[in-house]
């Protein structure tokens, strides 16, 4: 470990809450259960945590990349040197319409930073406000990778059904930590509708929303009504969910924003209707994607009105391995692995299924994956 790295470990084991690692096994935080040493692994507990954070990476100059669940990140087999950062304890709530906050830890809704989600109840300047101010040269690292696709048909609060109804208080306040599960099933449990689509994916609710994460004809973004994020060397901004396009698999969030927080329409339904609907979705998933294996999800973004995985079927690659990986025989855009298999595995699979689909089709497949730790 090089003398900023491990001085900024030192002092960032002082100052968090949350617990702060060196040279941490990529591999233990990622779906693929693969990917080598992170010189820092942070878990930024409350939002002086993050400030502090960012506030000390700055003053070293050195890289960092957000992390979720990891359910949708390839790291390589010799890892990064850079700081990845996950958001833990207060980003880990989640309020209820009729205020009944659930997850995280401490003490009611707020300590001595305020919970996040007071923020995003109003009280502070819609738009473009921001808190606080801290020295921050650090950078973001692999963000989403961008797409000129449109996304078509959007969906807005204002299309529900006359037949629901407002839930009292209207919002569900979720932090960015929430696993999206936790979400879905509270939803449930509460009688909101709206978040059915969301059942079986995996993942944070932060790294939903920041790839907008849904199916052909429901996504998340369709349902957040503002969004609190944290934006280096400036402080929180509070971002009205109509102010973002939510293309497909993009929110349109810069890059370097870190979401913390967002405030989600709360519409009443039918518990009967919303199981139905949960059960429906989650069938269909068993039945067409690899859940009992590690993947990282669909590794391709559809190109405009056509499947990736017809694409890549049609080629005759289902079953197709290099070492420990395999091109899923029950859905070609996923790459799954096994006890042997290696990053550098799954790089090989996804560089050949670029280069075939380009000289069968002429189409150039976009990475719906992300990629820590690659050269270029």
């Amino acid at each position: 470990m090089s003398d900023a790295f491990l001085c900024a470990w030192q002092e960032l084991s002082r100052q968090l809450k949350g617990e702060v690692f060196k040279d941490e096994p990529m591999a233990r935080h990622t779906s693929y259960r693969l990917g080598g040493p992170a010189a820092l692994y942070v878990e930024c507990a409350t939002l002086r945590d993050l400030s502090a954070t960012f506030a000390v990476l700055g003053a070293y100059q050195l890289p960092w990349a957000i992390l979720g669940k990891g359910s949708n990140i390839l790291v390589a087999d010799q890892g990064w040197r850079g700081a990845v950062l996950t958001l833990t304890e207060e980003f880990k709530r989640l309020r209820l319409p009729d205020e009944q906050t659930v997850g995280g830890r401490g003490e009611g809704a707020r300590d001595a930073t305020g919970w996040i989600g007071d923020f995003g109840n109003g009280g502070r300047e819609k738009g473009r406000r921001h808190v606080g101010n801290h020295r921050d040269g650090a950078r973001g690292i692999v963000p989403p990778p961008s797409s000129s696709q449109p996304f078509g048909g959007r969906y807005t609060h204002g299309q529900q059904s006359t037949a629901d109804t407002q839930v009292p208080g209207g919002l569900l306040v979720a932090g960015a930590g929430v696993l999206l599960s936790t979400l879905v099933q509270a939803a449930f449990k509460g009688g909101i509708r709206g978040f059915e689509f969301a059942v079986g994916i995996p993942g944070t609710l932060g790294g939903a929303l920041a790839m907008n994460a849904g199916t052909a004809k429901e996504w998340i973004g369709s349902v957040v009504r503002s969004l609190t994020v944290y934006r280096s060397g400036s402080g929180l901004a509070r971002i009205e969910g109509d102010e973002l396009p939510w293309n497909y698999r993009q929110s349109g969030l810069p890059a370097a924003d870190i979401i913390l927080e967002a405030e989600l329409w709360a519409t009443s339904g039918h518990t009967g209707q919303i199981r139905a609907k949960m059960e429906a979705a989650l069938n269909r998933r068993k039945r067409s994607q690899p859940l009992t294996k590690p993947s990282a999800g669909s590794i391709f973004k559809n190109p405009p009105d056509q499947s990736a995985g017809a694409l890549i079927d049609a080629l005759g690659l289902k079953g197709f391995t290099i070492g420990g990986a395999e091109v899923s025989p029950l859905h070609a855009n996923f790459i799954v692995t096994n006890g042997s298999a290696t990053a550098a595995d799954v790089l090989a699979i996804i560089l050949m299924i670029k280069q075939r689909v380009k000289e069968a089709y002429g189409i150039e497949l976009q990475n719906e994956i992300r990629f820590l730790g690659f050269e270029g």
